[in-house]
């Protein structure tokens, strides 16, 4: 902690403070819309899994509902409103909301800063096409519109309770603002669940009676190639990697791999690291450097690993060499919740009964 910031964060705190009371007070508008709408998002900046879960999501409602995402596309090269299509890249809609298009074909993701005006639109779809329920990623301080049902996400290597604002820390706002959820998800635990580390962490958030508490981890699968028609296998297995000695290149992008790469040194004794920072535009001399690293490991046994974030951004580099793309997979990951039938009941049961009271109204 620099003790020399804390007078800037006291600033920054009271300009939060204000705003949110502005809208507690309804001085600044608030929009409630005819729709479910399940925000997911987080106090800290970056790191907390907000994709994951909203993936969880839609693998959840998506067998009963027509499902959105809306989201900001975070470091996109566009503005407004724009739906994906086939046309969509990580540069005109963000890597995030590309990685849900292209895993999910059958929902619509949409990107907009304005959520309100991403809502209205894709309100006004044929409706054939219009959403039965709204994910909105990353949505927490975003009050201007009121979600049917808040998901707080907090991170379990730094929960939000031992963290500071900005810029000391790294927490947008106040860690007690955690009150306007209604679900608070603590991601990246140890699995399996450890008792005490969960007993610890719910006797620290202090949680509100109508809060209710989940805990989550990550849940890893067979390597998947980055470029599919360059491959001849679908899938690899790390467990054979293993056996036959491979290197590893990892290459990442994105927020905290520290998880990604304790996973992977269990399956190799050679493992090299190429890391950049979250979101992370591969530019050609990057590129370079990756090809670089990756010739210079001496075994002839070895593969690039990375995360689905950034093989989708890397699917549309073009720099990456064409003698690479037979060798770069990435590792895919699922979310494990604890009580998971209590959880998915709650969601259901929220969609369930939005609908229904709206049809009574």
């Amino acid at each position: 902690m620099n003790k020399f910031l804390l007078p800037l964060a006291w600033l920054y705190g009271l300009v939060v403070w204000l705003r949110n009371k502005l809208f507690d007070r309804n001085i600044l508008p608030v929009e409630v819309f005819s729709v479910p709408l399940i925000s997911i998002g987080n106090i800290r900046v970056g790191g907390t899994g907000k994709t994951p879960h909203t993936e969880y999501l839609i693998r959840l409602l998506s067998k009963k509902y027509k499902i959105a995402v809306l989201s900001r596309g975070y470091k996109r090269q566009t503005s407004g409103f724009i739906r994906a299509d086939e046309n969509a890249n990580s540069r005109s809609i963000g890597d995030e909301p590309l990685q849900m298009y292209r895993k999910f074909p059958g929902i619509t993701v949409a990107v907009d800063s304005n959520r309100r005006r991403g809502i209205k639109n894709l309100l006004k779809l044929p409706k054939d096409e219009r959403p039965d329920v709204v994910l909105l990623d990353d949505a927490f301080q975003h009050r201007y519109v009121k979600p049917s049902l808040s998901l707080l996400l907090t991170s379990s290597k730094q929960p939000l309770y031992d963290d500071c604002l900005l810029p000391v820390g790294r927490l947008r706002e106040p860690a007690t603002n955690h009150v306007r959820a209604d679900i608070v998800v603590c991601t990246k635990c140890l699995y399996p669940f450890d008792p005490i580390e969960l007993q610890s962490v719910e006797a620290n958030l202090h949680l509100l009676p109508h809060q209710q508490l989940f805990f989550s981890a990550y849940g890893y699968r067979s390597l998947l190639p980055v470029f599919p028609g360059n491959n001849l296998v679908r899938k690899e297995s790390l467990e054979r990697l293993k056996k036959e000695g491979f290197s590893f290149l990892l290459l990442t992008g994105f927020a905290h791999p520290e998880d990604m790469i304790a996973y992977l040194e269990n399956y190799t004794s050679d493992l090299h690291l190429r890391i950049y920072p979250d979101h992370h535009a591969f530019r050609r001399k990057n590129i370079n450097e990756i090809t670089g690293a990756f010739q210079s490991i001496g075994n002839d046994r070895k593969i690039i690993v990375t995360s689905e974030k950034d093989a989708v951004r890397l699917t549309d580099n073009p720099y990456f060499p064409d003698e690479l793309k037979s060798f770069i997979y990435y590792l895919p990951i699922e979310v494990i919740i604890n009580k998971e039938e209590l959880f998915t009941q709650k969601i259901e049961n929220h969609v369930a009964n939005f609908k229904r009271n709206r049809i009574l109204a």
